[in-house]
C-alpha cells in the first residue's frame, strides 16, 4: 500500500467543517460543498477599506466615508463574516481549535495574494493581546495567521514590537462609538526606530468597524512608517 494511502486510511483527512472525507485533500482541508459556501469578498470594492458595495458588478472605487475620512492605511479581507469561515473563526478564536489557523491562513494568503504583492510589505505585524487575554486564550489568533502569512508570502512577521499596552474590554460586546474609545491608545510601540521607513502589513482575524486597527495605525504612525497596510480573514457585516 502507498504510504498516502496509508496514511488516509490510519488518518482520514475530513473537512474541517462538515467532517466529510477528503480524497486528494490538499493543505486547506475544506471540501468542495463548504468551499463553494465561502462568501468570498470580490469587486466592487472599496479602492482603501475594502468594504463591498451592494451592487453587483461595475468597478473598484472610493467609498464615501473614506471620501470624507480618508485612513492612513488601505484594507482588505478575504471574505464575510458568515457561513464556513463564520463556524472556523468562532471555533480557532473560542475553542482552542489552534489547528484551524491553517485553513483560514491559507484561505486568507490565496485570496489576498495579489493584495500583498502590490502592497509589498517588509513586515507582518499581528494585532496584539493584552498580557491578560493572552494568559487568559493561551495563544495570540492574529499571530497564528500571521504565521501562516509569513511562510506563504516569504514576509517576516515581528511580534514583540506593537504591544496592547492597556486593558479593554472585549469589543464584540461594544457599539461602533464605545468600541473607538475602548481602544483608544491601547496600543504603543517598543521601538520605533525598527519600524522608521519600513511597509508595515497589519494582520487581524476579522475587521468589523474597524476600530482596532485604527488604534494600532495611530501607534504605528508615530513610529513612522512608509506606508501602513491591513488584511483579515474576514470583514463583519454591520447591520
Amino acid at each position: 500500500m502507498p504510504f498516502r494511502a496509508l496514511l488516509d486510511l490510519l488518518f482520514p483527512p475530513l473537512c474541517h467543517v462538515c467532517k466529510a472525507f477528503i480524497p486528494k485533500a490538499g493543505e486547506l482541508l475544506i471540501c468542495a460543498g463548504c468551499l463553494n459556501k465561502i462568501p468570498f469578498l470580490v469587486s466592487p470594492l472599496c479602492t482603501v477599506c475594502g468594504a463591498p458595495f451592494a451592487t453587483q458588478a461595475g468597478a473598484d472605487h472610493t467609498c464615501g466615508a473614506c471620501v470624507i475620512h480618508r485612513p492612513f492605511h488601505i484594507c482588505r479581507s478575504a471574505t464575510l463574516l458568515d457561513g464556513p469561515v463564520q463556524d472556523l473563526i468562532h471555533r480557532f478564536k473560542y475553542g482552542s481549535r489552534v489547528h484551524l489557523c491553517q485553513p483560514l491562513g491559507v484561505l486568507t494568503a490565496a485570496s489576498l495574494a495579489p493584495f500583498c504583492s502590490a502592497a509589498a510589505p517588509d513586515l507582518i505585524i499581528p494585532v496584539p493581546l493584552h498580557r491578560r487575554r493572552l494568559r487568559q486564550r493561551g495563544y495570540n489568533q492574529s499571530q497564528l495567521i500571521g504565521a501562516v502569512l509569513e511562510k506563504k508570502w516569504g514576509v517576516p512577521m515581528e511580534i514583540a514590537n506593537l504591544r496592547r499596552v492597556r486593558w479593554t474590554e472585549p469589543q464584540t460586546t461594544l457599539d461602533a462609538r464605545d468600541r473607538v474609545s475602548n481602544v483608544s491608545g491601547a496600543f504603543a510601540v517598543r521601538d520605533p526606530k525598527r519600524l522608521e521607513g519600513k511597509r508595515v502589513l497589519l494582520v487581524d482575524d476579522v475587521l468589523t468597524t474597524g476600530s482596532t486597527m485604527r488604534a494600532c495605525v495611530e501607534a504605528l504612525r508615530e513610529a513612522k512608517v512608509a506606508a501602513l497596510f491591513a488584511v483579515t480573514v474576514a470583514r463583519g457585516v454591520q447591520q
